[in-house]
């Protein structure tokens, strides 16, 4: 089997005596050893198997698998959330001293831990800008060891050249690590352009339904063997159960991803140049200022549209409320359309200066298309800016 698709929705566990077809759940916290010195054995890592589910659990290691072979990677771990497989990626491989050069256009969340958290532990950071790729390798310092990225960015949907960066990383023997959420593996493959690890809020596309909560980090085996033991000791495993969920899910991941496509493009060509607003940004529109960019690495230009309101704040607030099919949430990625103001939710925690520098003002809408028809989607939105007008 050559193809990707194919291969993961036909990767499956070794069956049980039961001969089931789909993969059972493994709701179990530890697992028996026939002997006491399978037991031993398992322990010193001389033979593989399960032991504990905070280390590995059958249900886990088959979305694992299945991330691998859409990514490209090595080997994996999947976290109990997107921010914990963030958090593991930095905590594992970082140390007091080391410094990260990341793009500015990171999530609210990831911003925190950069800003607050890593301080803490003598972990400096650099942002840089993705619009000025010419700026950073000046901004690499003798104790930088990791770039850290995302590519579409939450939620200006900036793009940095992956191939342009990989090398980058290779000259100055660095490690890459890149947030793929809002690509998914279907869209995007960081790895053949040099990254090291690639991260995934699983909750998002993965899902693809709102249900779970999940997250999911691959790539090289030496710095998944680290990320492994940071993981196996501090605890942040995936639950067996949401592992099944997302698992599945997976199974539909480039049909779905079609279809959020599809809708959001459509959206985008309806919105771009609309009277009542004063931006529209989508990949694979035209007019965003990196298009040829996204048709290079990019499959399609993925589920997510942006775009800012006339009037600000206000108007911002109250198109959302006079919609009447998006479900106003900060979770994205669902198969249901979903609409959040970032300014006051997901980015709130940034400072006026810090927003203005990503460009998060405060009429900007991040809407992630759903499958709804698209022809009511359309409908609405027209509907919502015209009840809005001043």
């Amino acid at each position: 089997m050559k193809d990707k698709e194919t291969q993961v929705i036909r990767t499956y566990p070794k069956r049980s005596e039961f001969r089931e077809h789909s993969t059972p759940l493994y709701l179990t916290s530890s697992f028996t050893f026939e002997t006491a010195e399978q037991g031993r054995a398992l322990f010193a890592d001389e033979i593989e198997g399960n032991i504990y589910s905070r280390f590995s659990n059958p249900n886990t290691s088959e979305l694992i698998d299945k991330m691998c072979v859409l990514e490209g990677a090595d080997d994996g771990f999947a976290f109990a959330t997107g921010m914990s497989a963030v958090f593991s990626g930095f905590g594992a491989i970082l140390q007091s001293g080391d410094h990260i050069l990341a793009s500015r256009s990171v999530f609210g969340s990831t911003h925190q831990l950069l800003t607050k958290v890593l301080a803490k532990w003598g972990i400096t950071f650099t942002y840089a800008d993705a619009a000025r790729p010419e700026e950073w390798e000046a901004l690499i310092q003798p104790n930088t060891k990791l770039i850290y990225i995302e590519t579409p960015s939450n939620p200006q949907l900036e793009l940095i050249d992956l191939e342009w960066l990989g090398n980058l990383k290779k000259k100055h023997n660095l490690i890459l690590s890149v947030d793929n959420c809002f690509a998914t593996p279907y869209l995007q493959t960081p790895i053949p352009y040099g990254a090291d690890l690639v991260i995934h809020s699983a909750t998002k596309f993965i899902d693809g339904q709102g249900r779970v909560l999940g997250g999911v980090i691959v790539g090289r085996q030496d710095l998944i063997d680290e990320i492994r033991f940071f993981a196996r000791h501090t605890g942040p495993a995936l639950s067996p159960f949401n592992a099944w969920v997302l698992s599945k899910s997976l199974e539909t991941l480039p049909v779905r991803m079609d279809r959020h496509c599809k809708n959001a493009l459509a959206i985008a060509q309806h919105l771009d140049q609309h009277t009542e607003l004063e931006s529209v940004l989508y990949p694979f529109l035209p007019s965003h200022p990196q298009y040829e960019l996204a048709k290079k690495q990019m499959k399609q230009g993925g589920g997510i549209v942006t775009f800012v309101v006339k009037g600000g704040y206000a108007r911002a607030h109250k198109f959302m409320d006079a919609l009447k099919i998006a479900s106003k949430t900060a979770n994205l990625g669902d198969s249901r359309t979903t609409i959040t103001h970032p300014a006051s939710t997901t980015h709130s925690k940034l400072t006026d200066a810090e927003r203005e520098a990503v460009g998060i003002s405060a009429g900007l809408i991040r809407i992630s298309v759903g499958l709804e028809n698209v022809n009511d989607l359309i409908a609405d939105i027209d509907q919502a800016l015209a009840a809005t007008q001043s």
